[in-house]
């Protein structure tokens, strides 16, 4: 039996690990910002004392990619001290640290599949923050621990692209959705499977980082589509240039992840985009 900490629970993946902790033999404890504050080196290693936590998965981050570039102290607090604090315990108490990063440590402008060890350089607040999370738990280096980035993340839980647009789906004739960004999106549940099944073969030294999203390729416009279709929606989705839909934060054009690293080393196979969409939906009573 391992004690597993599960921090920022109520977010998609988290919520999705709960939704699964019922088929693994751990014990876990699902924790949010009210009932442990992860920016608080004291709190967490209280918490981990009396729970006698043996294993942290790290699902708490600071996600409004658009709110960070004018709140950057609370990004930084949550992206990056909070995830140097839990490296500093778990290094100090022979903890296994999972933590969750992002596409947006990269600057978007490949033409090919990013791997982990590519040149990092984040656009934004949000990608910067991130990027010194991973930064600080490298430094750190507590054994057995590893960096999973991914991207497009969406679930039945949470505010996500898919939520949005099966909510305009019912409400508009038409969406304009942009066409020109170019990626793969990743459903939580598979991505909380997989780290509950990689688990117990995460043994290394160093710190290592693993790529993880659905298997495809895809525009933001072939998801939206492909969500209408399988939604049986009406509303029509014309194609747009990332100019033609400003935000404060810019956007990765380029963000498709190399996942053979992952795949090889824990012998995982990883599902393709329109089948977890299928399932996701089924999964929300969406599927017509």
């Amino acid at each position: 039996m391992t004690n597993i900490l599960v921090t920022g629970s109520n977010g998609q993946v988290g919520s999705e690990l709960r939704e699964l902790a019922k088929e693994y033999e751990y014990t876990f404890f699902f924790t949010d910002r009210e009932s442990l504050d992860i920016s608080n080196a004291k709190s967490i290693e209280a918490f981990v004392q009396e729970n006698n936590i043996e294993t942290i998965i790290n699902c708490a981050a600071y996600t409004a990619v658009d709110k960070a570039e004018d709140d950057a102290l609370n990004a930084d607090k949550i992206n990056h001290l909070a995830v140097k604090y839990l490296a500093q315990i778990a290094k100090e108490k022979s903890i296994k640290l999972i933590h969750i990063s992002t596409d947006y440590v990269f600057d978007g402008i490949n033409y090919k599949p990013y791997n982990e060890d590519d040149v990092t350089n984040p656009q934004g607040v949000y990608g910067k923050t991130k990027l010194d999370g991973e930064k600080a738990m490298i430094e750190i280096n507590p054994a057995n621990s590893i960096i999973i980035r991914t991207s497009w993340v969406y679930s039945s839980f949470g505010n996500n692209f898919v939520k949005t647009m099966l909510r305009l789906g019912k409400e508009k004739e038409q969406l304009g959705i942009i066409f020109d960004q170019v990626g793969t999106p990743t459903y939580a549940r598979d991505l909380a499977k997989a780290i509950l099944d990689i688990l117990p073969n995460v043994k290394n030294e160093q710190v290592e980082i693993y790529n993880y999203s659905n298997e495809g390729v895809l525009s933001w416009y072939d998801f939206a589509k492909e969500i209408m279709r399988m939604a049986k929606l009406e509303c029509q989705i014309n194609p747009i240039e990332t100019k033609e839909y400003p935000t404060p934060a810019k956007r990765p054009h380029y963000s498709l992840l190399n996942k053979s690293k992952i795949k090889e080393e824990y012998t995982i196979t990883i599902p393709y985009w329109k089948d977890s969409l299928d399932e996701c939906l089924i999964t929300m009573g969406e599927r017509k």
